[in-house]
């Protein structure tokens, strides 16, 4: 049982003063069999009133509002948490059975929403794959498993050629991406396959630096598995989450994890840095702070944008 210490900051910075920020934060980790929060302190500049609910899916969630002008909003969330190893299927479940299971809750609340697909041209090329990979007389863990290695063994892991924006026909064209685009791609082959799939926002914890996304924003795919639950697989690393992953938040999509997003109103210039320090146990130091992991710069000098200005934090989950 792994004790993690991970410290978050988000940090926007302004070339004049902005007004009316309005913002939702998802840094909440999720509290419950296989994850026990022991402390979580969430600090940000101002020091704005922070409304809490509980999403449909289940996350916790805080908005806040800055409405003085302010040059620089630093969000900087530390937790303590406890990770236990998830527990696997029983092997010697029949298959059938387990299948027959998914074909009858695929239209029920609440795997319905974890079976809609996107728009998109690929779909035919994709189902293919599936089509290949697909054998009913093996679990449905079993096929998960397969898909996420095709994953992991058909795209190259490349920093900086996609974005939070980046849709499933571009990522499936292009062969790589990040954690995020592993994700959703494994998402869209189980949901073909018949398989509820959520996307998880969260963190993946070093050990020996052999793992992809450590030490920043991280993201991977859960499965549902009759008679089981919700597991995890990492396509991104080829294995199962387990007691290095820290989840914060699930959902369809991206979308329903953002970790955090808002508007102002003000100049659209402006400059993101984040940063994540993770640490096994104990702080060792407190006022370490690792260097950004991501660091995203809007260029628009002298422009003023009266109207809201949008903006989702452009955070690559890694």
């Amino acid at each position: 049982m792994p004790k993690y210490r991970i410290k978050h900051i988000t940090r926007y910075t302004y070339p004049s003063p902005v007004i009316d920020s309005a913002n939702q934060v998802m840094l909440f980790p999720l509290d419950d069999e296989r994850q026990e929060v022991k402390k979580h302190d969430l600090l940000i500049t101002h020091q704005p009133s922070v409304e809490l609910f509980t999403d449909y899916f289940g996350n916790k969630v805080g908005i806040f509002s800055v409405i003085k002008p302010h040059r620089e909003l630093t969000i900087e969330s530390i937790i303590e948490v406890i990770i236990h190893e998830a527990e696997l299927p029983d092997p010697d479940t029949a298959s059938e059975t387990q299948w027959d299971n998914l074909n009858k809750i695929r239209e029920q609340f609440p795997y319905m929403d974890f079976m809609l697909l996107e728009n998109g041209d690929s779909y035919d090329e994709i189902a293919a794959v599936v089509n290949s990979l697909m054998n009913e007389t093996i679990t449905p863990f079993a096929i998960a498993g397969q898909m996420s290695a095709f994953v992991y063994d058909n795209f190259e892991y490349k920093k900086g050629i996609t974005s939070v924006e980046t849709q499933v026909d571009e990522i499936w064209k292009l062969k790589a991406g990040v954690c995020q685009d592993f994700a959703h791609i494994l998402l869209v082959m189980l949901r073909i396959v018949g398989i509820p799939a959520r996307y998880v926002s969260g963190y993946i914890c070093p050990k020996n630096h052999e793992l992809r996304g450590e030490g920043a924003t991280h993201a991977w795919v859960e499965a549902y598995i009759p008679f089981h639950g919700w597991l995890g697989f990492d396509p991104t690393n080829n294995c199962i989450a387990s007691d290095r992953h820290v989840r914060l938040a699930v959902g369809r999509s991206f979308t329903d994890c953002t970790p955090v997003k808002g508007t102002y109103k003000g100049s659209s210039e402006h400059k993101l840095e984040v940063s994540v320090t993770i640490e096994n146990g104990s702080p060792k130091n407190d006022n370490f702070v690792e260097p950004p992991v991501f660091s995203y710069q809007v260029h628009n000098p002298g422009v003023t944008d009266n109207s809201y200005r949008r903006f989702m934090e452009m955070q690559q989950q890694q």
